[in-house]
């Protein structure tokens, strides 16, 4: 996660209003983020969702739109170096949450399975990451939930989550001093949400998970870096596209 100026909380408000996204470029591997207007990459005719590719977890298929409760982490608790899994109960309800949001356009919903900020005021080497949480790291996600929301269309609720495909084996372990960081974690890019529109498969990407106590959480939900003040959708595909690369921090 590169240390970016703080985002006034003024700018970051204005920039709800924003629909629109370009074309960007993450740090996570230099992938380029299409846009939510750009026409989407056919990489898979509609078929039953596959099963995790070698190498990938999968958040089991079936998974409804709701919300779950899910407790988090005790503020006071340091980082464990536990890989995290994908194939647990906690990271599932962590994606049903997720998927409540984009269908619903309510970030509040997907906000368990968003970077707790008690965590992240341990992880930072910056002067307030308690601010950078809420100014840029919310704010951008809540309008890369907006993109998605909008992505979906008009019938959003009639989508349906598929799978969740985590590229497991690329996660890799970023020691503290890099990214701005004072404490490591494990990190993987681009993971893949399937869902099922209208009877075709699609999925959206993930661009950063990181985790913290041998959890994953998203801490980049559309892009890394971007150049515009507008919600992301990270790689918008119909089928289940393709997870990764590796990369980033």
């Amino acid at each position: 996660m590169p240390a970016e100026l703080h985002r006034p909380r003024s700018l970051a408000r204005a920039a709800l209003v924003a629909a629109t996204v370009v074309l960007a470029t993450g740090c996570a591997g230099g992938r380029p983020v299409q846009s939510v207007g750009a026409r989407l990459t056919a990489s898979a005719a509609a078929s039953p969702a596959p099963a995790p590719a070698a190498g990938t977890s999968g958040a089991g298929p079936g998974i409804a739109p709701g919300v779950i409760a899910i407790p988090r982490p005790p503020a006071r608790l340091h980082q464990t170096r536990v890989r995290p899994s994908a194939r647990t109960s906690v990271f599932r309800a962590e994606m049903t949450d997720l998927w409540a949001a984009v269908v619903t356009g309510k970030t509040a919903a997907g906000l368990p399975a968003f970077f707790p900020v008690s965590a992240y005021r341990q992880v930072k080497a910056i002067a307030d990451p308690t601010a950078d949480w809420h100014d840029r790291l919310v704010a951008d996600f809540r309008l890369d939930v907006g993109a998605a929301h909008a992505l979906l269309g008009r019938k959003a609720s009639q989508a349906r989550l598929v799978r969740v495909i985590v590229p497991s084996a690329q996660a890799s372990w970023i020691d503290p001093g890099i990214c701005a960081n004072a404490v490591g974690y494990w990190h993987v890019a681009g993971a893949r949400v399937l869902y099922r529109r209208r009877g075709q498969l699609r999925s959206i990407g993930i661009a950063s998970l990181i985790s913290w106590r041998g959890r994953w959480y998203v801490v980049h939900f559309g892009a890394v870096l971007r150049s515009t003040s507008g919600g992301v959708v990270d790689e918008p595909a119909v089928g289940a596209g393709t997870p990764g690369p590796p990369g980033g921090c």
